[in-house]
């Protein structure tokens, strides 16, 4: 998401950047640009409106356009305007994820139409509650109308760890409600999720049924799950959610699609209610919070170096990355170091997600899409790395035309691949080997430019 906004916006102030010096027709000409950026990403016309008059009210001024660097003065100015619009900023207190502040057992009633992935993010919500906050949860599906929902619920919930309402047939929604509140007050249950019904749009019949089971559990959080991939159609979704029943936050799901960013920097503008989680990706794990000034930094190609620490953080083995820090020290790297590595990498989502949370990755954009990076690289790598005798993986100087056809035909895949891969980890492994030689001081004498082939450990002019 956001990868056209964010190249289109970055051209515009990599032209900025070349003048130097800024007149005020060079400032409204960049934020015409902007304008244009904006409506093509789909986002609400009073949202790029009042966007760009604010960015028009705070850059053309003679402390911007005289200061030393003006276009990164317009750049601040622009983050900090899409901050706001996102529903962040100075005196904006933006608390991320959930507010569990309430007795329990607290309900969450989840809304949304069919299809947007309230069922699927009910037990991603489910999961996360139970694993990074310990709270004890209980899925309960409300959904009579769709066939196998309650059963789709269960097994969700049996994948997460967590309870699910046992399935009593004939029952109807608000039945299904109100026994989940009896059974999570009698068991003390931490946190009720309500998944309730979608329809394929918005009906009077469904919004009398949420509207029925709202009043009847009281839900301190009344969550509106969306698809990015619809663009104005979420917001207009949201819209007409919030002003019939009431929001205290949107779960926006598909992020890692192709979706133009639009909703998102509309979503809050429009409805008043914060956008609190992002969905990307189908795995149960894959839920983030919501940060406004990580998602502005993303769009202007400034990545977002937090959420990629708190990913490591929470995804890679401790003991495995100490394990292994200590053998890269000591120039000891083996094809076994390497497939652990990869394993690591793995389990923290797709590497195009993780890429685009670099600072600057926006600009090498055309030469990752060729280079087709996909997490389906890193299942034939470790392929054929599993191919490999043990003897192989400590030594892979052995490897030699003979070993290299067994290993590509018991891997599936081709001698070229295991050629491919051999000359990786000989470039890594040649890393760090530099890295041992140098030492922590050399390295930051040298900087990255230090490991570079033919560096030698000297300064980078």
């Amino acid at each position: 998401m956001f990868e056209a906004l964010s190249g289109k916006l970055n051209g515009v102030f990599d032209r900025l950047r070349r003048r130097g010096a800024l007149s005020e027709a060079d400032v409204s000409e960049a934020l015409r640009e902007v304008r244009i950026a904006l409506l093509e990403a789909d986002v609400a016309l009073p949202v790029v409106k009042d966007l760009v008059n604010k960015v028009r009210e705070r850059a053309v001024g003679q402390e911007v356009l005289r200061s030393v660097s003006p276009a990164q003065q317009v750049v601040k100015i622009v983050n900090d305007c899409l901050v706001e619009a996102l529903g962040g900023g100075e005196g904006v207190e933006h608390v991320p994820g959930l507010n569990l502040n309430a007795a329990a057992p607290v309900a969450i009633l989840m809304v949304g139409l069919q299809g947007s992935g309230k069922t699927t993010t009910s037990g991603k919500i489910a999961l996360r509650l139970r694993a990074r906050d310990k709270k004890k949860v209980l899925l309960a599906s409300l959904d009579v109308h769709r066939p196998a929902a309650q059963l789709q619920l269960e097994t969700l919930a049996k994948q997460a760890g967590v309870a699910s309402l046992p399935i009593i047939q004939g029952q109807g929604p608000l039945e299904i409600a109100r026994r989940a509140m009896q059974v999570a007050r009698g068991e003390l249950y931490d946190v009720v999720i309500l998944d309730t019904a979608g329809r394929l749009s918005i009906d009077e019949a469904l919004m009398d049924e949420v509207a029925e089971v709202k009043a009847a559990t009281r839900p301190h959080e009344s969550l509106l799950v969306v698809d990015a991939m619809t663009g104005q159609d979420a917001v207009n979704t949201a819209r007409i959610f919030n002003e019939r029943v009431g929001l205290t936050g949107i779960v926006m799901t598909r992020v890692d699609g192709d979706a133009r960013g639009g909703a998102a920097l509309s979503m809050r503008a429009v409805t008043g209610a914060p956008i609190k989680l992002l969905g990307a990706g189908e795995k149960l794990d894959a839920l983030e919070d919501f940060h406004p000034d990580r998602i502005a930094g993303r769009i202007l190609g400034m990545g977002d170096i937090v959420s990629l620490v708190e990913r490591a953080a929470e995804t890679i083995d401790k003991a495995e990355a100490e394990k292994l820090a200590a053998k890269m020290q000591k120039g000891q790297f083996d094809l076994e170091d390497y497939a652990a590595q990869l394993r690591q990498i793995g389990k923290m989502g797709s590497l195009s997600g993780i890429l685009g949370m670099l600072p600057g990755i926006g600009k090498m954009k055309a030469q990752l899409e060729s280079a087709n990076l996909d997490n389906s690289i890193l299942k034939r790598q470790a392929a054929i790395i599993g191919s490999m005798t043990p003897k192989e993986r400590r030594n892979p100087d052995i490897l030699k035309a003979s070993r290299k056809k067994r290993i590509a035909a018991g891997s599936g895949t081709t001698v070229q691949d295991v050629n491919r891969l051999l000359k990786q980890f000989d470039d890594m492994s040649a890393m760090m080997k530099r890295m041992s030689k140098l030492g922590q001081k050399g390295l930051m004498r040298g900087g990255l430019g230090a490991l570079l082939p033919g560096a030698g450990g000297k300064r980078p002019f």
